[in-house]
């Protein structure tokens, strides 16, 4: 194709198609992008990303990577660590290395790779990928521990086996005093990428923190400064710049008095772009007679980079650490590679290619081989392997509620005393300030954001609960959790359908699922209701103290929410279901104060739905 901007459009528009193709079909999007990318370059010839950049292709490449590294290093809070960052350290330095010195003897001996190309290739391998790994663990839900291990694994081992490319391909082209060039690139590279990272990221979090810069310009300096760092740290060492975004995203993201949230969610707009783009574009350049020409050799390094190089580095990587031998085996079977993988081999085949060095057409074909088979074996297996090892967590009985409004919070520190796991989530700060306060676990941000998949354990909630008084985002938030967590999971506050106009009804589906408690109950109702005195209370029933006899004690001052079973699974009342309460089970409550009475219609509504 000979327009370039045409060329650009399509491949912004090929992207949008493949991440909403693997949205529904709930696999990683670097498979659809992948294949996309393929038909697009070698089989049809459409894209040709060398003609459509030229020597901008490579600043183009490097610029992405950065920016999807620091974006992903912003979510990085030591926190999250509690307990078990030596099995991160160990992971990322040794046991890298382990897959490092692994992989490549297969390489050389299995496809004839000379053993620079071989350890160069061993070097890329050894990164995983955050952009599969998450979403594979929202489907296998193992323990926050291991979620935990996997996703920091994801982010800080991707600089430091770029670094380790870096190292190799130093060694690779070094002229004369091969050992020695290496070591001082190591230091320089090091060096410049740890200083520049943390001298950056304290001035950028100290701007940020006394407001300097103004709110509307906060985005675009930090991805200025950002790309300046990670250029400034390039000229002085080659490489070095992924390093130094990464701790320059992580110092901000540890930082007190430095809120990130904002910059993130602008960075997860701009990271998912640039993902897409980048596998486009680099699956474009592939040949397949290169992949072809692979050979079964290339069956036998894939074997021991994902039976051999990971059990043995983790195997490694967890003495003193404390796991059980099931959390290691199943550690050591979700590796996936992603987007830097695939980056950086691209990068040195560029840098070799110019230097007319031999064997390089076989660096970036094996790299996406390793790539699309890790990613397709691993998300297809590893929750039978969880669930083989006991590792799987249990379908969960919690709650997301959206909304932290008065009655929300009253209602989850009831939920949360009887032992039921609930974190509110609003876009609110005042909302979410209140809910902190109170001791309720929260979430500032949207729910449905990249930022919230990576920093919500999603395995502990079984139902996510709408109660916000956004009319515009409530349906938005209904559908993409209807279709994350499967039929009857999400459930909403009434917004009165029944007197609405009929051109103002909203589609039949949607208000299914809109009988949260009763009916009428709507978000306004339930406001006043608690700002005039209601309050929310647990009752327990039994032989003696029935159901019957809990809702004649408050004639018509009871609405009913939700009942618990002695084992904790949670029952809501809504106006689809009839819940019959056994001895020993628990009611949660609202309770209008006695001045009042619950208005007829409500109250009528309500026992009625009960007693049907």
């Amino acid at each position: 194709m000979n327009d370039p901007t045409l060329s650009l459009v399509l491949v912004g528009l090929i992207s949008i198609i493949c991440q909403f193709v693997a949205f529904k079909i709930k696999l990683p999007a670097i498979l659809p992008l992948l294949v996309a990318g393929v038909v697009a370059g070698p089989v049809t010839g459409i894209i040709d990303p060398d003609q459509l950049f030229g020597d901008l292709l490579f600043p183009v490449v490097s610029l992405s990577v950065a920016i999807i590294l620091f974006e992903g290093s912003l979510t990085l809070r030591f926190k999250d660590l509690s307990g078990h960052g030596s099995m991160v350290r160990n992971l990322c330095t040794y046991g890298a290395l382990v897959t490092w010195v692994i992989a490549a003897p297969f390489a050389h001996f299995a496809l004839g790779m000379s053993w620079e190309m071989a350890f160069l290739f061993g070097a890329i391998v050894t990164v995983t990928g955050p952009t599969v790994i998450v979403p594979m663990l929202r489907t296998v839900r193992p323990s926050s521990k291991i979620g935990n291990i996997l996703r920091w694994e994801g982010i800080i081992i991707d600089p430091v086996g770029a670094l380790l490319a870096v190292l190799v391909f130093e060694y690779i082209i070094s002229t004369q005093d091969a050992l020695s060039h290496t070591l001082w690139a190591f230091s320089l590279s090091v060096g410049v990428g740890v200083g520049f990272g943390a001298f950056f990221g304290y001035i950028l979090g100290l701007l940020l923190r006394k407001n300097i810069i103004p709110h509307y310009l906060i985005n675009t300096a930090v991805l200025t400064v950002m790309l300046g760092a990670f250029a400034g740290s390039n000229v002085i060492a080659h490489e070095s710049g992924l390093l130094t975004v990464t701790i320059m995203g992580m110092w901000l993201a540890n930082m007190k008095g430095v809120e990130v949230e904002d910059i993130i969610e602008f960075k997860e707009t701009l990271s998912v772009l640039l993902i897409s783009g980048l596998f486009i574009l680099l699956a474009s350049r592939i040949e397949l007679n290169a992949i072809l020409n692979l050979g079964w050799g290339a069956i036998i390094v894939l074997l021991g980079i994902m039976f051999v190089a990971r059990p043995i580095s983790v195997a490694l990587s967890s003495i003193g650490t404390g796991l059980s031998f099931k959390e290691i085996a199943l550690l050591s079977w979700i590796a996936p590679r992603g987007i830097v993988a695939a980056a950086v081999s691209a990068l040195f085949a560029l840098k070799l290619e110019a230097l007319d060095y031999a064997q390089v057409e076989l660096l970036v074909p094996m790299v996406f081989l390793v790539i699309v088979a890790t990613v397709v074996i691993q998300s297809l297996s590893s929750v039978h392997v969880a669930k083989y090892l006991g590792l799987r967590a249990p379908a969960p009985f919690g709650f997301l509620i959206f909304g932290g409004g008065k009655f929300a919070r009253l209602f989850s520190k009831e939920l949360i005393n009887q032992g039921v796991t609930v974190t509110i989530a609003d876009t609110n700060w005042e909302t979410i300030s209140n809910a902190r306060m109170e001791g309720i676990p929260a979430y500032f941000g949207n729910p449905m954001s990249d930022h919230a998949s990576r920093n919500l354990d999603f395995s502990l909630f079984g139902k996510v609960l709408v109660m916000s008084p956004y009319k515009q985002l409530n349906p938005l938030v209904t559908y993409h959790f209807s279709h994350q967590m499967g039929k009857g999971s999400v459930l909403g506050l009434s917004e009165n359908e029944r007197k609405k106009l009929q051109s103002h009804k909203v589609s039949e589906s949607y208000a299914k699922k809109l009988g949260l408690f009763d009916d009428c109950i709507t978000y306004g109702h339930l406001t006043t209701l608690v700002n005039n005195g209601a309050v929310i209370k647990t009752t327990r029933v039994s032989e003696e103290f029935t159901f019957a006899d809990y809702k004649q004690e408050y004639n018509g001052r009871l609405l009913p929410l939700c009942a618990i079973e002695p084992k904790g699974k949670v029952h809501l009342f809504t106006n689809q279901t009839t819940i019959d309460p056994k001895p020993e089970w628990k009611i949660i409550s609202l309770i209008k104060h006695q001045d009042s009475e619950l208005s007829q219609q409500t109250g009528a509504s309500s026992l009625d739905t009960l007693d049907s």
